[in-house]
């Protein structure tokens, strides 16, 4: 694995950084792809963009933060700027505040802006797996003898010696590919508002569930880990409106 993919004297280039760059301009990419179809201002989608990666960094960080407020001893400084802490699921939070206050200030439908917003999620995530890949940054899973088990005795956060284990972010790239494929053969689907959000939170929450068993992360209730947790309460929520996508049809339907 490569932490670091090149140094220039004192500068170096992290792999983790720079997937996380590109994650932000294929997530970008499809955002504009979608603004621009559904009729919104040329280049509002740069502000949208914009909006949803500082909120997006800035909830994965105080929610991490909030759960673990040892980092903050010592050099506080540090804890709170440095690149570690980056939690997924904080960093949806954040970015769906973001992209809602904006939305109001532009009076835009925040519905209609969350349905364009999905498949961009999808790609970001798939993206940034792969710098978590690269990097060896610890998102691995338990050790195993499987024959597509992986070493990362030079990431971030090493695997101990001759330990091999689950490649879960190949994993969870393999499944959000299956994902992005369902969403963008589907966001043209004359659906009600938060439809094709809706089927995003399904799926990305199945997603994250499933791969948790393979994962390193602690149990916190009934035998389920956090992300797991916020994954049930992810899929409850998308399969609300995607059921009132349903019925919306069926009452259009009905008065036709």
């Amino acid at each position: 694995m490569l932490p670091v993919l090149f140094e220039f004297g004192p500068i170096k280039i992290y792999s983790f950084g720079l997937m996380a760059a590109l994650a932000l301009l294929a997530g970008s990419w499809l955002v504009k792809l979608e603004l621009d179809r559904r009729g919104y201002p040329e280049g509002i989608w740069n502000n949208y963009s914009m909006a949803a990666m500082l909120g997006g960094f800035l909830g994965a960080k105080i929610n991490f933060l909030v759960f673990n407020p040892q980092v903050l001893e010592g050099n506080w400084i540090k804890g709170v700027f440095s690149g570690a802490g980056l939690v997924w699921y904080g960093g949806l939070v954040g970015g769906v505040v973001a992209t809602f206050l904006l939305s109001r200030k532009y009076g835009h439908s925040f519905a209609d802006l969350a349905d364009a917003f999905a498949p961009a999620l999808v790609m970001a995530y798939m993206v940034g797996r792969v710098g978590c890949l690269v990097s060896g940054d610890g998102d691995y899973g338990y050790a195993t003898d499987v024959p597509w088990a992986m070493a990362f005795p030079n990431g971030v956060v090493p695997t101990l010696p001759g330990e091999r284990v689950h490649p879960t972010p190949l994993y969870e790239i393999a499944l959000m590919g299956v994902a992005l494929l369902v969403l963008w053969k589907t966001r043209t689907r004359p659906w009600a508002p938060w439809g094709q959000f809706g089927l995003y939170l399904m799926l990305a929450g199945t997603e994250r569930f499933v791969v948790e068993f393979w994962r390193r992360n602690p149990d916190v209730a009934f035998g389920l880990t956090t992300a797991q947790l916020f994954s049930i309460g992810m899929f409850a929520l998308g399969a609300i409106l995607f059921a009132r996508r349903d019925r919306n049809q069926r009452m259009s339907s009905a008065t036709a």
